[in-house]
């Protein structure tokens, strides 16, 4: 299987996203001072700086020299909150385009859930997300952006961060490495609070073992067979479920890390007795955790959510073949925040971002 993904736009670097070492040889290289690169760091990675002219303890007028510097923030174009407290942040980049953040607040937890591309080309049926296709990849200041925005929203830092929002990260692998290095050594993030989540794409498991990521690798299986799970996912016909699971193991035996894998059940299709059982066999002897989501309602398609006895039979049928399980219940359903609900009908480039 062949995708041709269009990259971010070709303009200068910004600054966030890039290391202190990188921020320090820059400053340089502008005729300032070495320590003036530490400032730069702490201004735009504790302080939210969003443009040069922010970071008042630089002189006045090579803040005005460098008045077009991108620091690469994105802007607020929608933020909606769930009665739950989950907050959907739909953010306009500097291309116009729109993507989408949620900020998921716990007593003792901030989680956000970063997209990686805009819009997704995986088309999985179920995912309001890949109804609108694929526009591009997201850089890695969008993708670190996105963790900064929630945390200034909510004013608490951010704990845990899920690469479950719009697109397929393994098809963004360079830039979703590049943010998730930015994210734990310029944030502080650590890695074993990221999770990577990806239907699986050929040999890029294999290739993100490869980053020694000490992060959770969470791979969407959503069907106990190939059959099934090629009528949910289209690209499964080019990549066979044994297939994938074959490279699972490999990740599990070069990296130690155990592989979650995810499961949306859909009621009266893939949540019987039969499914849980078949599910078991693929995975025994894994070390492994299966994540069960209830179905989350989109309106392009009439799957339902199953029942809390049809979700807890699944639940028994696992834990009777000595599978580890949990139920995932998501959380900012009511502002179509949750899993498989972030939608495309706001991802074309925004008319007024070029006015």
């Amino acid at each position: 299987m062949t995708l041709l993904l269009e990259s971010p736009p070709q303009t200068s670097r910004p600054l966030l996203g890039q290391s202190l070492a990188d921020l320090t040889e820059w400053v340089q290289q502008q005729g300032q001072p070495a320590y003036r690169g530490k400032q730069l760091h702490q201004w735009i990675y504790e302080r939210g700086a969003r443009s040069l002219a922010d970071i008042t303890v630089f002189p006045k007028q090579w803040r005005a020299e460098m008045a077009t510097t991108e620091i690469g923030r994105s802007t607020i174009h929608v933020r909606s909150v769930a009665p739950d407290g989950t907050v959907k942040f739909l953010l306009r980049l500097s291309d116009g385009h729109i993507i989408e953040a949620v900020g998921i607040p716990t007593e003792n937890r901030l989680t956000v859930c970063v997209s990686s591309q805009v819009g997704c080309p995986m088309g999985c049926d179920f995912c309001a997300t890949g109804k609108g296709g694929f526009i591009r990849n997201l850089a890695t200041h969008e993708i670190v952006d996105q963790v900064l925005t929630v945390q200034e929203d909510f004013q608490r830092r951010v704990s845990n961060i899920v690469f479950m929002g719009m697109g397929e990260p393994l098809l963004n692998l360079d830039h979703v490495a590049a943010a998730i290095r930015c994210l734990n050594q310029d944030i502080g993030i650590g890695q074993r609070s990221i999770t990577v989540s990806t239907v699986g794409i050929p040999g890029r498991i294999r290739r993100f073992a490869e980053f020694d990521f000490q992060v959770t690798l969470a791979v969407s299986l959503h069907a106990s067979n190939q059959a099934q799970r090629a009528t949910l996912i289209p690209s499964a016909h080019h990549y066979p479920l044994d297939e994938l699971l074959v490279e699972c193991r490999e990740y599990v035996e070069q990296t130690g890390r155990r592989v979650t894998f995810e499961y949306i059940l859909l009621a009266e299709l893939n949540d019987r007795p039969e499914h849980a059982s078949e599910l078991a066999a693929h995975l025994r002897g894994f070390q492994s955790h299966v994540n069960l989501i209830p179905y989350n309602p989109i309106q392009e398609v009439d799957y339902k959510r199953p029942t809390e006895q049809r979700v807890q039979a699944f639940v028994a049928g696992l834990k009777q073949r000595h599978i580890a399980v949990s139920v995932r219940y998501s959380r900012g359903l009511e502002a179509d925040a949750a899993c498989g609900q972030l939608r495309a009908s706001a991802l074309r480039p925004d008319p007024k971002a070029t006015e």
